[in-house]
Order: C-alpha cells, then structure tokens, then sequence
C-alpha cells in the first residue's frame, strides 16, 4: 500500500463533496441534514485556506481515500490558538492507517503553525468508537460530552469532545494566532 498525504486543490473537491455528501444523507457524523453542493464546499475550502489551515487529501494507491483540514474552533478572538479537526475517510480504506496518517499530518501543522490546542467533536456514529480510539492514540484527552444534542434519523446522537494540547507548558503564545 502506498499512502500520500498532500495539499487539497480545488480540482479535489468534487471527491471531496461526494464523500461528505455520502456521510451527510447516510451517516452521523455529520450533522447536516442536506448534503451541500459542490459550490458549497468549494467555499468552506476556501475559507479553510483564507485561515491559512491546512486541507490534506489521502491517496491511497493512486486513489482518493479520503481529506482532513482544521478549521477554527469558535469565531471570537480569544479562540484564535484553537481549530476543529474534521477526517472524512472513504469505507474502501477504513482500518488501513488513512484516519492515523491524516491526524498525524495535521498535528504536525498544527504545531508549526503555533496553535494551541486541538479540538475533536465525534458525535455518535457507526465509526464513532474508532474515531474516540484514532484521537485518543494521538495524545487527545476526553473534554466532555454533550448528550442527545443532535437530532438525525429519528433519534437523537450524543458528541464527544476531545482536545490535544501542542504546548502543556503554559506560556505564551509565541505567534498571533488565527484572525477571527
């Protein structure tokens, strides 16, 4: 198996849509209830990059497996050394590395890009026990959890929060963070 991790491009989205669209209509981990168009997606793409977070793209084999990008966590400035992870993997790679690799990559540009902390929202799902055990290998902490919050399929979902801290130590910030 060879797995490539690379920067997201426009061209990407369309898979990236397709994927996401898949979860939104089939899946929890999503909370949307319609998936969004292409032209939507672009945008939040866009946004992402506007931040100056990453947006990586999985290949595996030659083949998209899957994307993950950090975003920020809330709009008000205090938040600004804070951003969400979100890893969308497609089934054909699930348990091949693809979710490890992808997390690993964005903690790594997480850390060179001075942010703080990172935050993973998990709501219940089929994958959801997976997610909990790819964040927690990854030094994520359990932050608590919001129970029956989202209302999807007739039922309502409970959203864990994890959180993995890049700089325990306290100090400072060393750079200006996010522009919120």
């Amino acid at each position: 198996m060879s797995l490539l991790i690379r920067d997201a491009t426009t061209a990407d989205m369309p898979a990236v849509a397709d994927l996401y669209g898949r979860e939104v209509l089939g899946g929890t981990a999503s909370f949307e209830l319609e998936a969004p168009s292409l032209e939507e997606i672009t945008r939040r793409f866009e946004g992402v990059k506007a931040h100056n977070l990453p947006w990586r793209i999985a290949e595996r084999d030659g083949r998209f497996a899957g994307y993950a990008y950090l975003s920020p966590f809330r709009p008000r400035a205090a938040y600004r050394y804070t951003t969400e992870n979100s890893i969308y993997v497609e089934d054909h790679t699930r348990g091949a590395g693809v979710g490890r690799a992808l997390l690993a990559d964005l903690i790594d540009r997480a850390r060179a890009r001075g942010i703080r902390h990172i935050i993973g929202v998990i709501s219940q799902s089929a994958t959801s026990d997976a997610s909990r055990r790819l964040h927690a290998a990854a030094g994520f902490q359990d932050a608590g959890v919001y129970r029956q919050v989202g209302w999807k399929f007739d039922r309502w979902l409970d959203v864990w929060m994890m959180q993995l801290d890049l700089d325990p130590s306290g100090e400072p910030p060393r750079t200006v963070g996010l522009r919120l």
